[in-house]
């Protein structure tokens, strides 16, 4: 319930929008009758001559009707082309001896003004005994053995069960497996041969899509041409039914459809290929959405993608196709899921062997039967279209939707939907629009062309315009050679471009600032309804009311407004003059009116270049400059040798500087003279810019020149120091070494035990014997 109150409020809501709108002109520019009824649904235009005042431009002619009947202008003056709609056709709704007519009216030509939109009422009854064309696709793979031995029993029922529905019923059969390319069915020659799992039962080749039996109303012949039908196989789950169904829509002249009801059956237990899914087997073309059936045989299966749902529901809608899914519980789902993305579908549960299929198909034809969707096909940019539902009294009314809507619809129920067709601009050929409701043959066709000229027919005067062009619409339209907005001015060798050229501020202003006309290159600024108003200057850019108020005022009463600025009377000052001139608060100390760095507005210091109030002394932004009189202070102060030729130069004008035992807290200047020694100073600035006075340290800081014996020495002394110091380390390694290496000998000595004498000693002593030698 608060959805439809709030659905309501917003259709109150906008249709107050439009009335509004509709009441206003948001002209721009207007200079002719077709320009304004341009700008807007809410414009119109007095052709009534003389209905502009002097000064005024051809604008005012372009206003609502209300404004302009204010102004003088009768209803016989003005210009106010409606949106207007002419019935062509309009049969009324019922049978006929030949025809059944369901949609009314059939031909509407509709001639709208840009922006305001015309309704159309269009009126729909649902036909007992329409004639209805069933192609039945099923699916052969192995799966549906059963599903196929029960349809070639149930052959004639179908129709039968059709023709207890409609008198004019026919019946075609189409069949698919998939694409025949690994991986989606076995490419091994045997394979191909015999795919199914049992080798002993029938089965044919697999096959993309076969076109089995047109259109036709013999039971018996779909009877026959099922039953020499055999299985089939293939590898993965997903079918081609995709593929089928985008050959079984594109190749009308084939299958036979009629301009009819058309039903598209997809029989099958399982899920679909889509686009993208060809790449598993490389082919990378998409689905182009032509008809490629040879010998009733799809033979571009293996060179094209699947379609997409989107392209598939596309071809569908053109053709007129209502599909029925006809799946088993477990794939319920994800053909619902489908069927949302393709307009006027039904999806039905299939017994595991098809057995209720033709109470399937009816109540299936049924739901469809009964919703009926309104919409429209080839719209141009510049047209749009929107439609409420009126369904009965039963369902709510929706409106401004892209779409019309009403579910439910009984046999001879009458609903109606109105029609807003507008459009948003002017265009020069007439458009055509056609409007359906989906799933049926009939159609409302709408011619629509644009309301952008004014019809004007006043009577001609030799005098008018000066003799120099002809009245049209109320102004005059000007003979070759001359302009102006009577034909005064003549033309030669300057074009109407180049006289408004002159009456152009600049490249970015308006002609006259839009305050004016431009007559003969020269401006004639327009009177205003503001009393006491006047609009002035070379190009109209003045006026004497466009100032700032004070106390609601204009200049505060004080002074006069002259294009934007305020002249204040002689004891008055200020933007909008709202303070009497004085300068009792501005004067500092020295009774200077704001330290001569400001000006001194409504008894306040407006001080500049970053000064701050209240007498514009103090600058903390501003650099102290100490280096530019650092030489001044030294010359005057602390002159010496060195800097005689430089103070000759310099100039101080106007510079003072007092010595001082001590300096302040004030910020302290530090600079370093001709000598070398730092001088320190504050400087104070005086009134006015570019003034100092220094305040000078008396002593300054001087270095003592550097002692070079000491630095001598010095440098000797620590050298001598640093060379002593290494020698003393150098021994106190040796010696730790020396005797660490020492003591380890004593420790090897002391472990050495021998029994005899010492091995490693050899005797300086050889004794040799001579053997001839005797004592004797």
């Amino acid at each position: 319930m608060a959805h439809h109150c709030l659905m309501l409020l917003a259709g109150i809501f906008f249709l107050a929008l439009q009335l509004v709108l509709a009441e206003e002109c948001a002209k721009y520019k207007v200079t002719n009758c077709e320009e304004c009824i341009k700008s807007g649904p809410g414009c119109a235009w007095c052709k009534k001559q003389n209905f502009t005042k002097a000064g005024e431009p051809d604008s005012v002619r372009c206003d609502t009707v209300a404004k302009l009947s204010e102004r003088g202008c009768t209803s016989t003056d003005v210009i106010n082309p409606p949106s207007i709609a002419i019935l062509k056709e309009n049969k009324p709704l019922g049978k006929s001896d030949t025809t059944v007519t369901q949609l009314q009216p059939q031909h509407v030509v509709v001639d709208l003004r840009p922006e305001q939109p015309k309704t159309i009422k269009v009126d729909f009854k649902l036909a007992e005994g329409y004639p209805i064309d069933l192609y039945y696709l099923m699916d052969l793979s192995f799966s549906m053995k059963d599903d196929l031995n029960n349809l070639r029993k149930l052959g004639t029922q179908i129709l039968d069960e059709l023709n207890r529905i409609t008198k004019s019923a026919r019946i075609g059969f189409g069949a698919f497996v998939d694409k025949t390319v690994l991986p989606f069915v076995n490419t091994h020659p045997e394979k191909l041969k015999n795919p199914c799992p049992d080798t002993n039962s029938p089965c044919q080749s697999p096959f993309g899509y076969r076109h089995v039996l047109s259109l036709t109303d013999e039971g018996k012949l779909f009877k026959e041409k099922v039953t020499t039908e055999e299985i089939s196989g293939n590898l993965d789950a997903p079918e081609g039914g995709l593929d089928a169904m985008m050959q079984a829509a594109v190749c009308g002249d084939k299958i036979g459809w009629r301009n009819v009801t058309r039903l598209l059956l997809l029989a099958t237990d399982d899920g679909f290929h889509f686009a993208g899914d060809g790449k598993l087997a490389a082919i990378l073309t998409p689905n182009d959405g032509e008809c490629h059936l040879t010998n009733n045989e799809y033979t571009k299966s293996t060179e094209f993608d699947y379609p997409s749902v989107a392209q598939l529901a596309q071809k569908l809608e053109e053709n007129n196709i209502q599909p029925i899914f006809a799946v088993t519980k477990k794939m319920v789902p994800t053909y619902q899921a489908l069927s949302k993305l393709i307009p006027k579908s039904a999806v039905g549960e299939l017994s595991d062997d098809s057995s209720n299929v033709v109470q399937l198909i009816k109540e299936a034809y049924n739901n469809l039967r009964s919703q009926v969707i309104l919409e429209h096909k080839n719209l141009p940019n510049d047209i749009t279209i929107t439609y409420d539902s009126d369904c009965g009294d039963n369902q709510k009314k929706s409106q401004r939707e892209p779409k019309g809507r009403c579910d439910n619809v009984q046999i001879d129920q009458q609903i109606s939907f109105n029609v807003t067709i507008t459009a948003t601009r002017c265009f020069d050929n007439p458009q055509t629009v056609e409007i359906r409701p989906l799933g049926f043959t009939e159609s409302l066709k709408v011619t629509v062309s644009t309301r952008c000229k004014c019809e004007c027919d006043e009577p001609g005067r030799k005098d008018d315009c000066g003799g120099n062009g002809n009245i049209v619409c109320g102004i005059c339209s000007c003979k070759k050679g001359f302009l102006g907005k009577n034909c005064e001015c003549r033309a030669e060798e300057k074009t109407t471009q180049d006289l408004e050229s002159a009456c152009h501020r600049d490249n970015g202003s308006a002609i006259c600032s839009d305050a004016g006309e431009c007559i003969c290159g020269t401006c004639s600024c327009h009177g205003s309804d503001i009393q006491g108003k006047q609009i002035y200057g070379t190009y109209c850019e003045c006026d004497n009311m466009n100032c700032e108020l004070n106390n609601g005022r204009l200049c505060g009463g004080n002074g006069k407004c002259d294009c934007g600025t305020c002249k204040c009377n002689e004891e008055y000052e200020g933007s909008a003059c709202q303070c009497k001139k004085s300068i009792k608060s501005c004067l500092n100390s020295r009774n200077n009116v704001c330290s001569g760095r400001g000006s001194c507005v409504c008894d306040i210091c407006q001080c500049t270049n970053g000064y701050q109030p209240p007498f514009c002394e103090t600058c903390p932004g501003c650099a102290v400059p100490c280096a530019k009189y650092a030489l001044c202070i030294e010359c005057e102060h602390f002159k010496n040798e060195k800097n005689t030729e430089k103070c000759k130069t310099v100039n101080c004008t106007g510079f003072t500087a007092n010595i001082v035992e001590s300096l302040g807290k004030d910020k302290m200047c530090k600079e370093k003279d001709s000598v070398n020694c730092f001088m320190s100073f504050t400087l104070k600035e005086n009134d006015g810019f570019d003034s100092y006075s220094a305040t000078v340290l008396k002593d300054r800081e001087c270095p003592q020149p550097p002692n070079i014996v000491a630095i001598v020495g010095g440098t000797i002394a620590g050298v001598a120091l640093i060379g002593l110091l290494l020698l003393i380390l150098w021994k106190v390694v040796t010696e730790i070494y020396d005797r660490r290496e020492y003591h380890r000998f004593e420790k090897e000595k002391q472990k050495a035990k021998w029994d005899t004498a010492n091995p490693l000693f050899k005797s300086a002593t050889t004794v040799v014997v001579n053997p001839h030698f005797s004592s004797e």
